[in-house]
């Protein structure tokens, strides 16, 4: 589950992706979900660092190679941008390519760079109270917001678990702890 930041607050925000068709040389990514440019840039992004990611974990598995992805997020008649929820994209195809669940426990919020990098984002203080709104208590930071979190009123941090990263690899040991713990 990512997190965003809008006029009205924090909120919860899903990601979901599918394969929509699949053969040799069909690798692709359709978005839908009245996303704006910078986000269509970070699913972009998101499917790069995924196909990196998959080849390095399982390099026979050639889901990306073959398979052509749809990536929709919810409310389709709510309009959506901003490159925070790269990490959460790129945790929503790796799920689907490696048949793995992720962490249904977990909120997580952070641009994310073509070498898989975590940058930092805006509006920690919403995103948080997001997530305890949404009984989430296990939250991703980039570790460059760690600041911005600790600053934060007690009642606000209070009850929360909170990880700052500073790559997706360090997301990739929460979101499929499960998995990783019995690899």
């Amino acid at each position: 589950m990512g997190l965003a930041w809008t006029s009205m607050g924090g909120s919860t925000l899903y990601i979901e992706t599918t394969k929509v068709e699949e053969g040799e040389g069909k690798g692709a990514l359709v978005m839908t979900g009245q996303l704006g440019d910078v986000m269509k840039e970070s699913a972009q992004i998101a499917h790069t660092v995924s196909r990196a990611i998959l080849r390095d974990k399982e390099p026979d598995n050639k889901f990306f190679a073959d398979s052509k992805l749809h990536l929709h997020v919810p409310a389709g008649a709510t309009p959506k941008d901003g490159p925070s929820a790269g990490c959460t994209m790129i945790t929503s195809m790796l799920s689907l390519a490696m048949g793995k669940p992720a962490r249904k426990d977990l909120a997580m919020t952070g641009e994310v760079t073509l070498t898989g990098r975590i940058l930092p984002i805006g509006g920690v203080k919403e995103k948080a109270i997001a997530a305890r709104r949404s009984s989430i208590k296990t939250i991703i930071f980039p570790a460059a917001n760690k600041r911005d979190f600790d600053e934060l009123a007690d009642n606000v941090k209070e009850g929360l678990e909170v990880h700052f990263v500073d790559t997706y690899s360090e997301i990739y040991k929460l979101a499929f702890q499960n998995e990783t713990e019995t690899s």
